[in-house]
């Protein structure tokens, strides 16, 4: 019997989805006797403008707002949550329009405003936005090179992901933004253009690290036209428009069970980052063996761990997400305190893995023999360690991974007894990536105890 193709827009791209007959062979696994330990550490309580619902952008109107209700056409559309100190804004839509013919460009704005009688200043401490084309394109990578120089990225959340790893305020951003008293201000007023494109398909990926000195609210935006729309016509579509539609699938509630449609977010995340600051020095592995640390751990899929990691959101709307599945935009910075509790030198290696998902406790993580082609990760992590000669190292990796592969060596280290070695890893988890993955730490069996 043929093969049957059927082809989706997902994402950014689209996906070739291959449906043999139900005769085929199940694809051949690969079982690894690795523990998976809850993460050590938490995330934050910094709040998150987290606009990623509806996904593809096709009216204009209002996709987040955080606005008090009162005044303004459509309430239900307004939050009613100020940010002020510490706050991050993420932004990840796609423009398609509903007519293929019409190719008027799509704008994303971001606005803000100032509800008391003194000046706000906004300082935008890291900032990137970038757009699939051109910007960002996909295209194949390696699935693992070395990344110091920051020039490999496939796909705008790839790309604004490894700028803000590098603590980047791209060009063309302001350090700071003033805001008059009771008065509006643009944070950002961005095109997602189509014209030229063919399927007229473009995506835009944006974040934002900020602190503001007062109150302040904000609202993610949407209007077509063949040039920047205006403050005035942003506040415009604040006070009389709607919330965008279509709308995307709507969640499945946290106490159902069964299949699960995890949702796309609208609303405030609290957790900008996942940190271990005062980590205890942790064991390795009896050689031979491993253990694992979720990333990105998620209802129904803990893979054992019992950890949830997913961020919650305190505004959200009611047929967006219940949680930020995927934590995108969130950094995971782990300081890991590696020590060699034996009498004999040993030698470890880190990886990032992306193994099949799974809940509930099982033996060990399960791989594809031949991951299948279909990208469950795709960014950058960052690694400083002394290496064996005790020199400092730092070094940014690029990582492309399918569901189910094993994953390459990030780094080797040989730990002398009783030695202790920090290993920092850092990563700002992708859009478009699929969670979850783990980082793994392996001791290598022991040569000379193999018969």
């Amino acid at each position: 019997m043929m093969a049957i193709e059927r082809r989706w827009w997902l994402g950014s791209w689209a996906a070739l989805v291959v449906i043999f007959p139900a005769m085929a062979q199940a694809p051949e696994t690969i079982e690894t006797p690795q523990k998976v330990l809850p993460l050590p550490g938490a995330l934050d309580q910094v709040p998150v403008f987290n606009s990623n619902s509806p996904e593809v952008v096709q009216r204009p109107g209002i996709l987040l707002s955080t606005f008090p209700p009162a005044g303004k056409a459509t309430p239900s559309a307004h939050l009613n949550f100020s940010f002020r100190d510490r706050f991050d804004i993420f932004a990840h839509h796609i423009a398609r329009p509903l007519d293929p013919q019409d190719r008027t460009t799509l704008y994303l704005g971001i606005l803000a405003y100032n509800p008391r009688s003194e000046p706000v200043t906004v300082n935008l401490i890291h900032a990137a936005s970038y757009l699939s084309q051109p910007d960002a394109p996909f295209r194949p990578l390696p699935s693992q090179q070395a990344n110091d120089l920051g020039q490999s990225f496939a796909g705008p959340g790839d790309r604004v992901m490894l700028d803000i790893l590098q603590r980047r305020r791209q060009a063309g951003w302001p350090a700071q933004i003033v805001i008059s008293p009771r008065s509006y201000a643009l944070i950002a007023n961005l095109p997602i253009p189509v014209q030229g494109l063919d399927p007229p398909l473009n995506g835009r990926s944006l974040l934002i690290r900020a602190r503001s000195s007062g109150e302040i609210y904000l609202a993610g935006l949407a209007r077509f036209g063949h040039e920047p729309p205006t403050l005035e016509q942003w506040q415009q579509t604040l006070m009389e428009g709607e919330l965008v539609t279509p709308r995307d699938r709507s969640p499945t509630p946290p106490d159902q069970g069964g299949s699960i449609v995890y949702g796309r977010v609208a609303g405030v995340a609290l957790g900008s980052r996942w940190h271990n600051p005062q980590q205890p020095p942790i064991p390795i592995p009896e050689a031979g063996s491993a253990f694992s640390y979720p990333i990105s751990s998620l209802v129904a899929g803990r893979l054992g761990s019992g950890q949830i990691q997913s961020a919650p959101l305190v505004r959200r709307y009611p047929d967006t997400a219940y949680a930020a599945h995927g934590n995108y935009g969130v950094e995971y910075d782990l300081i890991l305190p590696l020590k060699n509790t034996s009498d004999r030198p040993h030698t470890v290696r880190l990886a990032l893995q992306t193994p099949i998902k799974f809940d509930t406790p099982a033996s060990g993580l399960r791989f594809f023999a031949e991951p299948p082609n279909r990208i469950f990760f795709r960014g950058s992590v960052r690694l400083r360690f002394r290496d064996d000669q005790g020199t400092p190292q730092s070094r940014i990796i690029h990582l492309v991974q399918r569901q189910g592969q094993q994953g390459e060596d990030l780094v080797r280290l040989t730990l002398q007894p009783q030695e202790i070695r920090r290993v920092q890893f850092t990563l700002l988890y992708p859009p478009d990536a699929t969670p979850p993955q783990v980082l793994t730490i392996e001791t290598l069996a022991d040569p000379l105890s193999r018969s």
